[in-house]
């Protein structure tokens, strides 16, 4: 086998000693495959394979920004998607107390209104009837009274009976009971007390009747304009007191247990960037939305300047603890197959794709599980065009 070793490639055509014997036999092709294979050379067990690093030029250092992985106080934090909305205790759907034609509208979207005050006025025929009969009761109350007073002074001669007396003073009550029913329903459709005192001193009919502000606010929405017919079930005008609003929020069932009603939480609000609203929980459904899988709650914001518009988009910010951990921030971290990945510096202008285990996003910064120690200076700006050159290197 020595022999055999010992015969290059460059000596088989000449006739290596140990060829010649087995030259005619399957061996002969055997040693060839040998010989070729000891031509090339075996790879060495000791040698490595490269990782994933890349050495950069001056130009592309200059586009990235290096900073050491610190240990920092990070919160905890549970973050909801919601919206601002009314705060329901504070609206107002106002609709007529009679039906009717509108004949002047006096509030428009926007404008400010206080309690009382007259947003629309109607026109009822249903109004000026209901005043005609309590008209005609009234009249029928002061007849059976002057009955009533004639009866007595015969009940005295002794010309009436007692019995006599008492079914004229029957007939009296009755009416008057019926002029209250009357009056009362003049209130219900909305005569105020002093409307009602006019209309039994002069007895002129008015079918003129108003639509009133129940809470002092702002009119958000109108829904009437002149000549439409109201009916008792319309909602005409939305009044609503903006200066205390709700944040609502979806929050995933596992997650809903960490609040309580009272806690004290701050949303967010991406159109006023520079605000932070702090507020407390003031709701927290009692069921689970089968189709999301999550609890509504509302936090209550104070919003006196009115800045806060209903409708805008919100989170919902719940900070649960704050410990000592190290964290990296999300721009440096790329996602490389399904890990998340920064690069790291091994020398100068020479780094390393790492693998790392990492929380989720919070506050533009993710908590570090495994793959980097505090003091490993990584790429924060720039990885991108890092990794495009990385990648460029590993294709040629």
């Amino acid at each position: 086998m020595a022999s055999l070793l010992n015969c290059s490639p460059s000596r088989v055509s000449a006739g290596c000693p140990v060829i010649v014997q087995l030259k005619g036999n399957i061996m002969y092709r055997l040693c060839i495959a040998i010989l070729l294979l000891a031509s090339v050379g075996f790879p060495h067990a000791e040698e490595k394979v490269a990782g994933p690093s890349v050495q950069i030029t001056p130009q592309l250092r200059e586009r990235i920004s290096i900073e050491p992985v610190e240990s920092l106080q990070l919160s905890d934090t549970l973050r909801l998607p919601g919206r601002v909305a009314l705060d329901e205790h504070r609206v107002a759907r106002i609709g007529p107390s009679i039906s009717g034609r509108v004949v002047d509208i006096r509030a428009f979207v926007g404008r400010d209104v206080k309690k009382g005050e007259v947003l629309a006025m109607l026109n009822s025929t249903e109004l000026s009837n209901a005043q005609a009969s309590y008209l005609k009761a009234k009249t029928q109350v002061g007849l059976m009274r002057l009955t009533v007073e004639r009866a007595r002074r015969l009940f005295n001669e002794g010309i009436i009976s007692e019995v006599t007396l008492r079914e004229r003073e029957a007939g009296l009550a009755e009416a008057e009971v019926e002029l209250r029913a009357l009056a009362d329903q003049l209130g219900i459709m909305g005569m105020s007390e002093q409307a009602i005192q006019k209309l039994t001193d002069t007895g002129q009919i008015n079918s003129m009747t108003p639509v009133t502000a129940t809470l002092t606010g702002t009119v958000i929405e109108r829904k009437i304009s002149v000549g439409t017919i109201a009916e008792i079930s319309d909602e005409l005008f939305t009044v609503a007191d903006l200066s205390r609003v709700w944040v609502a929020a979806e929050a995933p069932e596992q997650d809903a247990h960490v609040v309580q009603v009272g806690s004290r939480v701050e949303a967010i609000i991406p159109a006023l960037p520079r605000q932070h609203y702090v507020g407390k929980i003031v709701f927290i459904a009692d069921t689970v939305k089968p189709e999301t899988r999550t609890v509504t709650m509302r936090m209550e914001v104070e919003n006196p300047q009115r800045a806060i518009k209903p409708e805008m988009l919100a989170d919902l910010v719940i900070n649960r603890r704050t410990e000592q951990a190290l964290s990296v921030p999300a721009r440096a971290v790329l996602r490389e197959g399904d890990r998340d990945h920064v690069f790291v510096e091994l020398a100068k202008d020479r780094f390393e794709l790492r693998p790392v285990s990492l929380d989720a996003d919070r506050y533009g910064r993710r908590r570090v599980w495994a793959g980097l120690k505090e003091g490993d200076r990584i790429v924060v700006e720039g990885a991108f065009h890092l990794n495009n050159v990385r990648n460029l290197k590993e294709l040629e």
